[in-house]
């Protein structure tokens, strides 16, 4: 919990997000990644999206995160999907996800995604999400 105080004195409480201490960063790590991709980047934290970019980046910022997904993240999964699969997480027609952990914490995930329900996605997009929560669970260690 995050305690601060406005002008006129009034005190202001907020939910604590390490991750949102990342939210400049993230946000251009995500944009580097669409660019790369073509398809839609987005960073959460353990309760919505802080970061999105890409073509379905306003779809997407300050969503919030299914109780599914915090399923995934509590089992530290890593997980490629496409709609109907059994594992699919409502986020959109494909997704690759990958739960960002530092110091052994899940602080939230990196989740490349796409409404395009001819494209399937591949361990390629996996290794890239990996890759992203990798290295942002790095820079909250530093």
């Amino acid at each position: 919990l995050e305690i601060f105080t406005d002008k006129e004195g009034e005190i202001i409480l907020k939910k604590y997000s390490p991750i949102g201490e990342l939210g400049a960063f993230a946000k251009e790590y995500a944009e580097s990644l669409a660019q790369t991709t073509g398809h839609t980047v987005c960073v959460s934290d353990r309760d919505q999206i802080i970061a999105a970019a890409g073509p379905d980046k306003k779809d997407m910022i300050k969503k919030n995160i299914t109780k599914k997904m915090e399923q995934l993240l509590d089992n530290r999964s890593t997980l490629v999907a496409a709609s109907g699969d059994r594992e699919f997480v409502p986020v959109a027609e494909n997704l690759a996800l990958s739960p960002i952990i530092c110091a052994g914490d899940v602080l939230g995930a990196v989740i490349i995604t796409t409404k395009d329900g001819k494209i399937h996605f591949t361990d390629t997009e996996k290794a890239l999400a990996a890759a992203a929560a990798d290295f942002l669970g790095r820079q909250m260690e530093s």
